[in-house]
């Protein structure tokens, strides 16, 4: 059966009934992932709503099926919120993103604090058994898990929040990134053999690797420095990603510049940061971001040509509620076209609906509008 070339990213809107739990949770450090002992009926409302989503993505053309990460608090922090060794707390402040029409900053939910009290493991991790939900539930189409990118998470870990150190469970950077990729190594071995195929790493720092971007934290860092902690990036993505290579996945990767409430993080293009972050990396499809001129030109697909990577346009918004301009859309895939087979290219939107349970500013409506939308137009430019 041909496949879809119209696809999701991953996350869609939460239902009301388990958004409730979800914010009890974000006002809450004295419970423990994944929460269920806590909240009474939470597991049962969050497993009716993961079968509902399934079947929804089916009722809606949808071939590559997630849990809508309705499974999930947030994007990222989830997966190592179920690692051994991990603790989360209520830290003093959120991310900051930029908030709309240039209002400055915005700072999200502030459940965000990590703290490594023991040496981690990926072992026996929750997210199994709500892909083995999303399994049975999928019947014979394909499904995928996405999970946070291993450079992400110790970037943030290390780098962002210091959790190595003389009094720390890790001593140094290497020992924790040593014990961080084994982590991902133990949690990919056990989906492989729960019938995992695909992988999908989510991951929001690239940009911030691009010297001209305004936004990025690595500004005092002299060329020299950022290019290598760059090296060092794409090292720990590729370790990872070859394992994953080793034992049979097929791995994506989602590149994203925030997502939250509609709100976007960082700036910067890819053509800045496209000779390391997309001809370097080992990755089988590239889920890119291009719903705005922030990203550059489109000729940094280039970078992609000696590899038989696929790569997945999101040329259409889900920040937004109208719908998104389907001639642009179709000029940018034209474009895209001449620069990489038309066989290895897909269109999505930019990101998920839902990257936090919060979710974008539209209704449920107008995401499965869009959706829909998004798949009318990738029917059009490949069947041409």
């Amino acid at each position: 059966m041909t496949k879809s070339k119209f696809q999701l990213v991953g996350s869609l809107l939460r239902p009301a009934d388990l958004r409730k739990y979800k914010e009890e949770i974000e006002g809450r450090d004295d419970i423990h992932y994944p929460f269920y002992d806590a909240l009474p009926g939470y597991q049962e409302t969050e497993t009716a709503d993961i079968k509902q989503i399934v079947a929804d993505q089916k009722e809606n053309g949808i071939d590559i099926l997630t849990d809508g990460e309705f499974g999930r608090s947030m994007w990222h922090l989830d997966f190592v919120w179920g690692l051994k060794g991990i603790e989360r707390y209520i830290a003093e402040h959120g991310y900051i993103f930029q908030d709309h029409e240039g209002a400055g900053a915005f700072e999200t939910r502030k459940d965000i604090g990590i703290r490594i009290t023991e040496p981690l493991s990926g072992k026996n991790h929750h997210f199994l058994e709500i892909f083995k939900l999303v399994q049975a539930e999928a019947g014979n189409e394909d499904t995928k898990q996405t999970i946070w990118g291993p450079a992400h998470a110790y970037t943030e870990l290390a780098i962002f929040d210091g959790l190595a150190g003389p009094d720390q469970v890790y001593k140094t950077n290497e020992e924790l990134k040593a014990g961080l990729i084994n982590a991902y190594k133990e949690f990919l071995l056990e989906y492989k053999e729960a019938g995992g195929k695909i992988i999908q790493f989510d991951d929001c720092l690239w940009e911030l690797f691009d010297e001209s971007n305004p936004l990025t934290p690595f500004s005092n860092l002299s060329s020299t420095d950022l290019s290598g902690l760059a090296d060092e990036f794409i090292a720990i993505n590729n370790q990872v990603t070859d394992y994953a290579h080793e034992i049979g996945l097929t791995v994506w990767t989602h590149n994203c510049r925030g997502n939250y409430e509609s709100r976007s993080a960082t700036g910067g293009t890819y053509e800045a940061i496209a000779t390391k972050f997309l001809a370097d990396q080992h990755y089988d499809r590239f889920f890119l971001e291009w719903d705005s001129d922030i990203a550059g030109d489109i000729k940094a697909l280039e970078a992609l040509k000696d590899k038989n990577a696929e790569v997945v346009l999101g040329l259409l918004s889900s920040k937004t509620t109208d719908l998104d301009d389907e001639n642009r859309a179709l000029e940018l895939l034209e474009q895209a076209s001449k620069i990489l087979p038309k066989d290895r290219l897909f269109l999505s939107h930019q990101c998920g609906f839902a990257s936090c349970d919060s979710g974008n500013e539209l209704a449920t409506s107008q995401q499965w509008a869009k959706i829909k939308q998004g798949r009318e137009i990738a029917e059009t430019f490949f069947k041409k």
